[in-house]
């Protein structure tokens, strides 16, 4: 049978355009749908955007430490819906980057709903394309609980980015690394932040000592936390939402908007995929083997529509890997225990490898921790309390590193850094032998004992 494409992708975000580059450098035909914004979410209203925000909320606390500077005290005001247009012509500038680069490698993009007709063809937009091999990498998307009475009130993070001005008080739901990350952005504009949370300590899966020095962290920037709590009805009332909760805290909080950050759903919907085959695993995820593939031999799926780890670099890896798999006969194994992960908050946070307790699952009594908190050099100057933690996680046996957790400036590079050695098996005395750059925050993973 002759297909028109050797490999079509449904999905342009980070999985879909690496492995459509990919496949290209092989000379194969390729083509690509997209239904919304090329990009995906990390481009469009994820971790590109977030950074922005990051960067932006990061001037206003300098701006709070600058008199210990030396600097003189000055009225500032910052414009948000100024900079949030400014932020989405940065996101434009990127989806035209992808067009171009998709235009110079012969790669066609077709704009619309892919839907599939049976196993090697999709309908667009009542145009049927055929291919060979298809990928699937259609991403996640945010959810907010059906059953709240009031969740219509509510917003996910995708509303977060297009907000035209900040509220004045905002409630987030789900102590996980997005509602985090916004209840930090926020709370450096000036914007009063509850957060609330099932457990009672924020960043469930991170290390114990990470979720509480963020937690500690987020507290002592005025950040309310509530554990053991979430909301149980959302009602409109003459002074703004009122959030009704329930658990530890069984009162109700008042605020402009409420942010529900508590979790993702595979955008799996209207693909047709029972006409092709293809299987779901019990969460709604594409089921999926360790080379991506589905249970039909010749469709794959990558990123947030499976259930793996939901990060832009292990899409992009996923995609690169399948490609290589079918058009060079590699099949490239991922390694997803060593994926090194980042809460861009203030505190920022970040971690590869093996928590403490995952660890201790594994490797019982053999397991010795190594770990560090003190006053970073910048906040000595300042009248703000300010502590870094870092963790290393080790077998006692081999004396390999299992695993580095820090939270404190600049922790996303720094740990970023330490992967790959982790990688590669590099021991506790290693790391001990090397010398650090004085002062640093960096050089104090050298002195841990």
């Amino acid at each position: 049978m002759a297909f028109d494409y050797d490999l079509f992708i449904i999905g342009a975000g980070p999985g879909g355009v690496a492995a459509a580059r990919q496949a290209k450098t092989y000379g194969v035909r390729v083509g690509i749908a997209e239904r919304e914004a090329i990009g995906g979410t990390c481009v469009n209203r994820g971790c590109i955007p977030k950074k922005f925000i990051v960067y932006a909320a990061d001037f206003a606390l300098h701006d709070r430490a600058a008199a210990s500077y030396g600097w003189s005290k000055c009225d500032r005001y910052f414009d948000w819906s100024d900079f949030i247009a400014s932020v989405h012509q940065q996101i434009e500038q990127r989806r035209q980057s992808f067009l171009n680069k998709f235009q110079q490698a012969g790669i066609d993009v077709i704009r619309g709903q892919a839907t599939f007709i049976d196993p090697h063809t999709v309908d667009i937009d009542g145009r049927k394309i055929t291919a060979d091999k298809i990928i699937i990498a259609v991403g996640g998307k945010s959810i907010k609980p059906s059953k709240i009475p009031g969740i219509e009130y509510a917003i996910t993070s995708r509303q977060m980015f297009e907000l035209p001005q900040l509220p004045r008080q905002l409630a987030i739901v789900g102590g996980g690394y997005i509602g985090v990350e916004f209840s930090s952005m926020m709370n450096a504009f000036g914007v009063e932040v509850t957060l609330m949370d099932r457990d009672e300590t924020i960043l469930s899966g991170f290390d114990d000592d990470v979720r509480t020095a963020v937690q500690q962290g987020l507290n002592q920037r005025g950040i309310q936390f509530l554990g053991n709590t979430t909301a149980k009805e959302i009602k409109q009332g003459a002074t703004g939402l009122q959030v009704v909760l329930e658990g530890d805290d069984p009162q109700f909080v008042t605020v402009d908007t409420v942010l529900f950050a508590t979790g993702r759903s595979p955008n799996t919907e209207n693909l047709g995929l029972e006409n092709a085959g293809v299987e779901l695993d019990e969460k709604g995820a594409i089921a999926v083997d360790a080379d991506s593939r589905t249970n039909q031999a010749h469709i794959f799926a990558v990123g947030d529509c499976t259930n793996r780890k939901q990060l832009t670099p292990v899409a992009r890896t996923e995609g690169r890997a399948v490609a290589r798999m079918i058009f060079d006969q590699r099949s490239p194994q991922i390694d997803y225990t060593l994926v090194p992960t980042a809460v861009v908050a203030r505190p920022e946070a970040a971690a590869v490898g093996l928590t403490e307790a995952q660890a201790r699952e594994q490797f019982g009594d053999a397991v010795q921790c190594y770990c560090t908190q003190f006053e970073p050099l910048f906040y000595s100057m300042t009248d703000r309390s300010e502590q870094a933690m870092m963790k290393l996680v080790v077998d006692r046996r081999s004396d390999r590193v299992l695993g580095a957790h820090m939270v404190g400036e600049n922790a996303a590079e720094i740990i970023q850094s330490l992967a790959v050695s982790i990688q590669k098996g590099i021991a506790k005395q290693d790391i001990d032998a090397n010398l650090g750059i004085h002062p640093t925050t960096g050089e104090e993973f050298f002195l841990l004992d």
